[in-house]
């Protein structure tokens, strides 16, 4: 799958696969920015990022989501995944960014198709507002 290793992409797939939110803490950098594809304005900042991602665990936590293909470069990483949410395939990939720290500073979203799109903003929706 993807040619060098990133101890940030390697610590992303642990935290992932073990749904563990609290764990994201210490691999985003103070000044992340977060990029969906539901919102039109960048999020700014480690605290919006992490409630955008704890979000997205609770909501993509599906039986059979899985990252397809990964494409890994020096600071860097595209990560294709696949998804059902009642009865809806999504496909989309996260586009991520790190720094000499192996932290994320960059995370961006892109979901295709609009079906699948308007499947996941109302379940996000939804969560980000019961973490308030």
């Amino acid at each position: 799958m993807g040619g060098m290793v990133s101890a940030a992409i390697e610590r992303w797939h642990q935290l992932l696969h073990a749904r563990d939110a609290d764990g994201l803490d210490g691999l985003i950098a103070d000044d992340c920015v977060f990029q969906s594809p539901a919102v039109h304005t960048p999020q700014v900042g480690k605290e919006l990022t992490l409630r955008y991602l704890r979000a997205a665990m609770t909501v993509l936590a599906t039986p059979d989501f899985r990252y397809v293909e990964q494409w890994i470069g020096e600071r860097s990483a595209v990560l294709e995944f696949e998804l059902t949410i009642d009865g809806i395939h999504i496909n989309g990939v996260d586009i991520i960014h790190w720094n000499d720290d192996q932290r994320i500073t960059g995370f961006r979203v892109m979901v295709r198709p609009i079906k699948g799109l308007q499947t996941l903003m109302p379940a996000m929706a939804a969560v980000l507002a019961a973490q308030q």
